[in-house]
């Protein structure tokens, strides 16, 4: 099912990004006084009174500084962000007061129809309401008075957020019977053109559904049997000097697609290299959950020794280093070599998304772990395990019972889901380790009996 979108607007140096990070629980978006820091928009996963959420940090609206051609990129920019929202936090600055900037963001949100919500940043003190007053002018509800930096009264925004939020019961449920693949990349990487070479493939028999209006265009086709639908999150293309403005937006169109899929073929530009989109794509598949394949597309346009399957993963492996066990593929949509080896990649990677973990088989890999070598020490405290088991997730998730729930060190969470790993697989996909205090299991035991 997939997430519902919130996001972050305001015009530049807000604190939406303070807010971001404040939101999804750790510093992802840098963080500084100058504004317009935020080159490309970062996507996060939120968790609050057990309601999960996409948040999007998107760039700052200066409208007042724009002009003709600029200003109408910029617009344009605002307008995908919103189209694709199902909330939107208008986020302002109660020590500054109404900008003429604002005012210019509040007449195009109103007619967004969207849930909105106005929160007033940079409250660090709650006697601090020198906004308030002004933004009933803008015909909102009172704003959210909070302070981003120190966290005060952003529980009660997100209060509000999840309020306003679709219910669960009101998105529309995937076919459980396909597995799901979206294509997803910057624009010009040639998303398009690998799509069609995939259902150029002799064995694919092929009958394109629309999706929803929402949604891109979802294609199903059965492979070797299998029941596959190939979702297309083509980018925005727009010939005009504010291209790359516009390429920073271009990716949310894609997010929902994303949230339906159980793998995301990430496709990267051979003759570009990796951006830093590329890498903030493949972060929110893997935070989200989500499968990972990395495709290398348009190989005939570099040299030969750069063609080989073997260079592109030792290439790539200090950018995707926090994605090391996903697969790559390099490939030519245009000659179509490699094309062939995408499908089958792909569905490995949704099969070991399935992989069952006996409790018996995973409390002895843990256990050997923890004797191979023992955690550290914490002011005289060390983790202890006292039982694991999977939990029923569409993502490979290891639920662990321990002594003390702050005892785990990141470095040693790698570690377990290294020994995780090497006994179970999971190639392609993230593995989640879920802390659970002992005492829970104890008292969920004593409810059953």
């Amino acid at each position: 099912m997939a997430r519902p979108i919130v996001a972050i607007i305001g015009r530049p140096n807000v604190g939406k990004s303070t807010l971001f990070n404040r939101m999804i629980g750790w510093k992802k978006a840098i963080v500084d006084p100058q504004s317009g820091l935020t080159r490309d928009r970062l996507y996060g996963v939120a968790d609050w009174r057990g309601r999960e959420f996409t948040v999007v940090d998107t760039a700052g609206l200066d409208l007042d500084g724009a002009k003709d051609s600029s200003r109408a990129a910029i617009e344009a920019q605002s307008k995908i962000a919103i189209d694709q929202a199902d909330v939107i936090v208008f986020l302002l600055d109660v020590r500054q007061g109404l900008t003429p900037i604002d005012r210019d963001i509040a007449r195009m949100l109103r007619t967004s129809r969207r849930n909105l919500i106005v929160a007033a940043n940079k409250a660090d003190s709650p006697s601090e309401r020198h906004l308030a007053h002004e933004v009933s002018e803008l015909g909102f509800d009172e704003p959210s008075l909070i302070s981003a930096q120190h966290g005060l009264g952003v529980g009660e925004l997100l209060d509000r957020v999840i309020g306003v939020l679709p219910r669960p019961d009101e998105a529309a449920p995937a076919d459980d019977n396909a597995d799901r693949l979206a294509i997803m990349g910057r624009p010009n990487v040639g998303k398009s053109s690998l799509l069609n070479a995939l259902l150029g493939d002799e064995r694919a028999l092929v009958s394109p559904t629309p999706g929803t209006t929402r949604d891109p265009i979802d294609t199903e086709l059965s492979f070797d049997g299998v029941p596959v639908v190939l979702i297309d999150t083509a980018g925005i293309r727009r010939k005009s000097s504010s291209r790359d403005r516009l390429e920073r937006y271009s990716l949310l169109r894609g997010i929902h697609a994303m949230e339906r899929a159980d793998v995301v073929l990430l496709v990267i530009d051979a003759s570009a290299g990796v951006l830093a989109q590329d890498q903030h794509v493949a972060g929110y598949a893997l935070e989200a959950g989500k499968g990972l394949v990395i495709v290398v597309n348009k190989i005939d346009l570099v040299e030969p020794d750069m063609r080989m399957l073997a260079y592109w993963r030792k290439a790539l492996a200090s950018d995707f280093k926090f994605a090391a066990y996903a697969p790559v593929v390099a490939v030519s949509a245009k000659t179509k070599v490699g094309i062939p080896s995408i499908l089958p990649v792909a569905l490995e990677v949704v099969g070991q998304r399935r992989i069952k973990m006996p409790s018996n088989e995973l409390n002895r890999v843990l256990r050997d772990a923890f004797v191979e070598h023992p955690p550290p020490s914490f002011k005289g405290r060390r983790l202890k395990l006292t039982y694991a088991t999977q939990a029923g997730d569409q993502t490979p998730t290891v639920v662990m019972f321990v002594n003390d729930t702050n005892l785990l060190h990141f470095s040693y969470r790698r570690y377990l889901e290294k020994k995780v790993r090497d006994r179970f697989g999971l190639v392609g996909n993230p593995l989640k380790l879920v802390l659970r205090a002992e005492e829970t299991r104890r008292s969920r035991a004593r409810a059953a009996k």
